[in-house]
């Protein structure tokens, strides 16, 4: 079994300053893959105090050098990712192609496109030319708490220790506890790349713990978080009282418009899409709204590509659906799929139960239900597992309706050949993110939501400048 207790602080892998072990369990087999401790208020007071001792320097490093340093992480990043995708399917489940394919690749993708962003990023710039002596300055904030979940974890450290890096912040990095070992090994990366202490420094430990004691640290003056509504309003209330910028990226349920004219392969697309990282993504097209002309036809396209979904190890090759990420949250999956049972919703495919042949690990049974109504739990609720709700509807206006009648607002869906009516629906759609007929947004499109889906971007210029403060100067002598 692998063991990692040690913390990675001011450059340093130091011991924790209390034992505290916890068991990092492999989803697929239920057993324990590694150990690692789990921070007190001395681990989180010692990484932030090395942040914050390293601050000034890093933040007048120049540009060019800062560059220099995020280079050689890419290059390790890259050189290393097989370890990456292995430490990703032991600790979460993710099978281990999906890993190198996605989940690996969204990280070294995240980290190359901020470089390139970045190189063009002007920290000084005019006010205009009303005002020829003014000059507004992009300034790093400071010492930033970074609390990452652990679904796509890669995906989220990058997209926020990478830029806030790149314009100058210092950080402390909590990874999610079920799911550290990517995290620890992106430390070993940091380490390599030869980034100066301090700069980076990571601790483990759980929400109430290590988490609130950022969130609520004096000299820390920024934390972004990833992770669930409930627990992006506590830290928001944890922040507070000492005035820091909270920026959060929380839960959805995606609306997937299919109308009428939809091209042939948009219920397939959407239905797959659900059951990606067993529909463990916050901006998972959860509900598939589809207009009554094509609605028998869907369900039953739905109910094939369920039944045909094959679910398998995260540790053996191949296209499958790993299991879920713990029995935590198998054990809610399973509550709210006998929720919509009993709700009266139609289980078309799925259910209740391990698919067949499971006896062990947390594999749940890609599932679809059709007749939900919007009122439903599993309508309403982010299940965050392989679960698809099918709802009709007849008109435009309807949809619409249905569609923003949620407490979130990440990322809506709209699969139709009228090129009229998507731009309508771009606009009316309540939410960050809309993307229609299976096109992806492009790389450094910001991604963010609205309403309980949180209130900050990550990726591009935007995920750039949210580790920023702005600075208005006057009388800047001529250049």
């Amino acid at each position: 079994m692998i063991e990692k207790r040690q913390f990675y602080i001011d450059g340093r892998w130091v011991d924790p300053a209390e034992p505290h072990d916890f068991e990092v369990i492999d989803p697929s087999t239920e057993e324990p893959c590694a150990v690692i401790s789990l921070g007190h208020q001395a681990d989180t007071d010692a990484a932030v105090a090395a942040a914050n001792a390293a601050f000034s320097g890093w933040a007048f490093t120049p540009k060019a050098e800062r560059l220099q340093h995020l280079k050689k992480l890419h290059a390790v990043y890259t050189a290393r990712a097989e370890e990456m995708a292995q430490a990703m399917t032991a600790e979460m489940g993710a099978p281990i192609d999906m890993c190198r394919q996605q989940q690996v690749a969204a990280g070294a993708g995240h980290i190359e496109n901020f470089l390139n962003e970045y190189e063009g990023f002007d920290h000084v710039r005019p006010l205009g030319p009303h005002a020829p002596s003014d000059r507004i300055i992009y300034e790093p904030i400071g010492v930033v708490g970074m609390i990452t979940p652990w679904n796509w974890p890669m995906n989220q450290v990058t997209l926020k220790v990478i830029p806030a890096l790149a314009v100058g912040c210092t950080c402390v990095l909590k990874p999610s506890e079920i799911a550290p070992l990517s995290s620890l090994l992106f430390a070993e990366f940091v380490d390599e790349a030869g980034l100066p202490p301090g700069v980076f420094n990571l601790i483990n430990g759980d929400g109430p713990g290590v988490g609130t004691q950022l969130s609520t640290h004096p000299d820390v003056q920024m934390i972004s978080f990833t992770g669930s509504t409930r627990a992006g309003a506590l830290i928001s209330k944890a922040a507070a009282d000492t005035f820091k910028r909270v920026s959060l990226e929380l839960g959805g349920k995606g609306a997937n418009i299919v109308f009428d004219d939809a091209d042939d392969k948009a219920v397939k697309r959407g239905t797959l899409h659900v059951f990606n990282n067993s529909g463990q993504s916050c901006n998972a097209p959860t509900r598939m709204l589809v207009q009554k002309g094509r609605y028998d036809e869907a369900v039953e396209t739905a109910r094939e590509v369920a039944e045909n979904m094959a679910v398998g190890n995260a540790h053996e090759s191949g296209r499958h659906m790993g299991p879920v990420v713990s029995e935590t949250q198998y054990n809610k999956i399973q509550d709210l799929i006998q929720k919509g049972i009993d709700e009266g919703a139609r289980l078309v495919a799925g259910g209740t139960g391990r698919p067949e042949g499971f006896n062990r690990g947390y594999f749940v049974r890609p599932t679809v239900f059709a007749d939900v109504t919007n009122d439903m739990t599993i309508a309403r609720e982010e299940i965050f597992g392989p679960v698809l709700s099918i709802l009709p509807f007849e008109s435009e206006d309807e949809a619409v309706a249905i569609a923003n009648d949620t407490p979130y607002g990440l990322t809506n869906y709209v699969q139709s050949t009228d090129d009229a009516r998507r731009v309508r629906l771009a606009r009316k759609l309540n939410a960050g993110m809309i993307e229609m007929n299976g096109q992806s947004r492009g790389a450094g499109s910001p991604f963010g939501g609205v309403k309980a889906s949180g209130n900050g971007r990550e990726g591009g210029i935007w995920g750039i400048e949210e580790f920023c403060e702005v600075k208005a100067v006057s009388g800047w002598a001529a250049e």
